[in-house]
C-alpha cells in the first residue's frame, strides 16, 4: 500500500472523507502542491503562489456558501413548521418550478453553468422536502440543528 493510499483510507476512516471518494481518489492523478518546497524553481513557485491565494479566496467563499446554507434550511425548516401546521404537502411543484427559472437566470447572468445550478437546487430542494416530510412525522418539530445551528 502507497502512503497515499494509506492516508486515504485514515481519512476515510476516520470519518474526514466517505470510503466512496477514498476509493475514487486512488484512481486519480494527484500533486501536492506546497508553498514551502524549497526545491521549486522560480517560474513554479510563482505559480504555486498564486494557486495558495486562489485556494485561500476559494476556502473563504466556501466559509460563505456553507454558512449561507445553514441559514437557508433554518429559514425552510420554519416553513416546514407552518406547512406542518396547516397541514400542507411537503412538495410545492409550482414554487420549485418558478424557483428554477429564477436560478437559470441568476446562473445565466452570473456566468454559471446552467447545470450547476440546477443541481444546487435540486440538491436543496429535495434536502427541503425530506425535512418537511421529518417535521411533519415528529409533531411539528424541525429539529434542532435546523433552527439554532
Amino acid at each position: 500500500m502507497t502512503e497515499k493510499e494509506s492516508h486515504e483510507r485514515s481519512d476515510a476512516e476516520a470519518g474526514v472523507i466517505p470510503a466512496a471518494v477514498a476509493a475514487q481518489r486512488q484512481e486519480e492523478i494527484s500533486t501536492v502542491i506546497d508553498v514551502s518546497d524549497d526545491s521549486l524553481d522560480p517560474e513554479t513557485e510563482k505559480v504555486v503562489r498564486q494557486i495558495s491565494q486562489l485556494r485561500q479566496s476559494i476556502d473563504n467563499i466556501d466559509n460563505a456558501v456553507v454558512s449561507l446554507l445553514a441559514e437557508r434550511f433554518k429559514a425552510t425548516a420554519q416553513v416546514g413548521v407552518l406547512k406542518a401546521q396547516a397541514g400542507f404537502a411537503p412538495a410545492d411543484f409550482k414554487r420549485e418550478n418558478r424557483q428554477m427559472a429564477r436560478l437559470r437566470r441568476i446562473a445565466n447572468d452570473a456566468g454559471l453553468d446552467v447545470e450547476i445550478a440546477e443541481k444546487y437546487r435540486e440538491f436543496v430542494v429535495e434536502e427541503a422536502k425530506k425535512r418537511h416530510r421529518r417535521i411533519a412525522e415528529d409533531g411539528d418539530n424541525p429539529g434542532v440543528l435546523d433552527l439554532f445551528a
